[in-house]
């Protein structure tokens, strides 16, 4: 297949996603194959819920709505055009997707396809249903497609390469098996915060998005703060109360009612609002429901921190205190060319 049929058809699956939103459905007769799918698709964002306690229809739309803002032919357009694929040969990549927060590992299977090469996807158990959908409404549009997309519910097996993300427990053990050919392996990793008390109320309403955004869950949210020695919470907390509902979904309310009782029990200090905690503590990875922080008084020992500690980390967030640091409240959304773990997946898949 061209690449250009391949773009076109993900540039449509852009104009059918651009369909779903949380505040309200609007079916656009001229998106191609709406017969088939619209209804269909709206039923399994319903039931998504019940596939995956954590996946609420508000969380699952906004994973659609932000697909469907980078499924352009502009951004397409503007992603490859770093990238040469006219001497890759076609090869069979193994997907393992984790399925932490909606549709994931879209990225990677829109990355295998879009290089030209085929792939065989193992999707993970509380992540099954989106994905395989997509991938069908992709096949309607362009059936040569059919022939690059696998699906595999046992042994992932028949591949020249593989791009597997999981725990660093599973992690060891990928990079065990597949240690004798190309590869990407993805671990934990987890997002930060730089304040210095000069953030603006509208900033930390942002922060909080990055906070709460998929319930925490996924590595691109901020679980840690990094706060100039002496700063104030105060500003923090009321900025975060608009979020307070978070704590009606029973299983993010299950995960504050646990953790706070172990941090209690162990005497720890908190700081809580009744639907976060924040615990002085030197980790980067926090439990959900809560947020770590330690203080600093000299900005250059954060920052060579965080370069030292940067195979721990995905993103940063900061008023411009850090270099390439992350506007408050983007976290969650992404570019195509913001690569996980700041591995060029592209570059990766063009020379296997």
């Amino acid at each position: 297949m061209l690449q250009n049929e391949i773009k076109s058809s993900f540039v449509e699956l852009g104009n059918f996603l651009r369909q779903f939103s949380f505040a309200k459905n609007t079916k656009d007769t001229s998106v191609l194959q709406n017969a088939i799918f619209y209804d269909d698709f709206v039923a399994l964002i319903e039931l998504s819920q019940s596939h995956n306690g954590w996946f609420t229809q508000e969380q699952v739309y906004f994973s659609l709505q932000s697909w469907a803002a980078a499924l352009t032919e502009t951004n397409l357009n503007l992603w490859l055009s770093k990238y040469n694929f006219s001497k890759t040969t076609p090869k069979k990549v193994g997907l393992i997707l984790a399925g932490n927060i909606p549709l994931v590992g879209f990225h990677d299977f829109l990355s295998v396809l879009i290089s030209g090469h085929y792939a065989i996807i193992k999707t993970a158990t509380n992540d099954q249903h989106l994905l395989k959908f997509l991938a069908k409404y992709l096949i309607t549009i362009e059936p040569k497609l059919n022939e690059k997309i696998t699906f595999v519910e046992g042994k992932l097996e028949g591949f020249d390469a593989v791009i597997a993300t999981g725990s660093n427990n599973t992690a060891r053990y990928f990079e065990y098996y597949f240690k004798d050919i190309p590869s990407i392996i993805r671990k934990n990793r987890n997002s930060v915060a730089v304040l210095n008390g000069k953030e603006t109320h509208e900033e930390l309403v942002g922060l909080g998005e990055d906070i709460f955004r998929y319930f925490g869950l996924g590595c691109r949210n901020v679980s840690k703060f990094f706060v100039l020695k002496g700063y104030n919470f105060d500003p923090f907390f009321q900025a975060i109360y608009e979020y307070r509902d978070v704590i009606l979904y029973e299983k993010y309310a299950n995960n504050y009612d646990y953790n706070k009782a172990v941090f209690l029990m162990s005497n720890f200090k908190l700081l809580d609002n009744e639907f976060l905690t924040i615990k002085e503590d030197a980790s980067y990875s926090s439990p959900i429901s809560s947020v770590f922080y330690e203080y600093y008084d000299d900005l250059n020992h954060i920052k060579s921190r965080l370069e030292n500690d940067a195979d721990q980390i995905q993103c940063v967030v900061s008023k411009d205190l850090i270099s390439g640091s992350i506007p408050f409240g983007q976290t969650q959304q992404p570019k195509l060319w913001d690569y996980a773990d700041t591995v060029d997946t592209l570059d990766f898949l063009s020379k296997i």
